[in-house]
């Protein structure tokens, strides 16, 4: 395997709003503090950024207000899924120029399709973009998983250098690294699996917590890469209930609601996502504090 993209916590990252509009201000400002708070990666436009629910011109604003503001200083990963294959390379083609390091292709929804199609749907990305291409398998959202077998046929093509990965099917996992067989750097997607996900191999993390606190789930990976184990192992079990409070509804709901309570951006989503009820604000309040002493 060639040297992976980013070694570390990678932060996919919220889009901020203000009275309808991306908040570009607010934006840079949040990327400054990913960069202080040790990430090593940002994803803009995921669907931690909302892209659904933004325009073209908006996502492409996103994009390349966050290469901007990052400067080379890491990479920044851009978002190009959709369950349209040529709506992703569209979207490719767009943002290829911004100076993006990659693109994250989720896996089709909705209109699902079989293994056969996952394999037609990337290869006919692969050969129709330019950006190097990290898989995403998010099997909660999307109810389709990319098999073992279909990612041994991908990963004879170099155009895909990694997988995210956001699976708790741990045995299911470790067929798919051997399917791999070194030829992807794998990334955890659930920031409650981190730290084992990490001992199977993983290069680290692409995380909703890390919009909050940064430092904590980069030194939670940097820990582990240092022989640190009982020190990440540690920020593993002090960041379970964070993150139990973070998916308690659709993300990025509770998130906007911690940042905006953190004072990091408002608290301002777009339909049909809705702010963060009572039960769930409660919730996140006392997870907050138990963490207060991290950044």
């Amino acid at each position: 395997m060639n040297q992976p993209l980013f070694r570390g916590s990678a932060t996919a990252l919220i889009t901020p709003f203000a009275n309808g509009r991306v908040d570009v201000s607010a934006l840079r400002r949040l990327i400054e503090q990913q960069l202080e708070g040790g990430t090593a990666a940002i994803i803009s436009c995921g669907t931690t950024g909302e892209p659904a629910t933004l325009t073209a011109d908006e996502r492409e604003l996103v994009i390349r207000e966050t290469v901007k503001a990052v400067d080379g200083r890491i990479p920044v990963i851009c978002g190009t899924g959709s369950n349209n294959t040529r709506a992703v390379v569209e979207n490719e083609r767009r943002y290829r120029d911004l100076g993006c390091a990659a693109q994250l292709v989720v896996t089709p929804y909705y209109n699902k399709t079989t293994q056969d199609g996952l394999y037609a749907h990337f290869m006919h990305i692969a050969e129709n973009t330019e950006l190097p291409i990290i898989l995403y398998n998010v099997p909660s959202r999307t109810n389709l998983d990319i098999s073992a077998q279909t990612l041994e046929r991908l990963a004879q093509c170099e155009r895909f250098i990694a997988l995210k990965e956001s699976s708790y099917d741990l045995p299911g996992v470790m067929q798919k690294m051997r399917a791999a067989n070194g030829r992807l750097a794998f990334y955890c997607g659930n920031d409650d699996m981190v730290y084992p996900m990490l001992a199977l191999g993983f290069e680290g993390v692409i995380s909703v917590l890390s919009n909050l606190k940064p430092r904590m789930m980069s030194d939670m990976v940097s820990a582990w890469f240092a022989g640190e184990q009982a020190r990440s192992r540690q920020l593993q079990l002090d960041a379970l209930p964070l993150v139990r409070a973070l998916f308690t509804e659709v993300s990025p709901i509770p998130c906007k609601y911690a940042m905006e309570r953190l004072g990091l951006c408002a608290n301002e989503l777009r339909l049909p996502l809705i702010p963060a009820g009572q039960s769930t604000r409660a919730l996140m309040d006392a997870a907050l504090e138990g963490v207060k002493t991290y950044c």
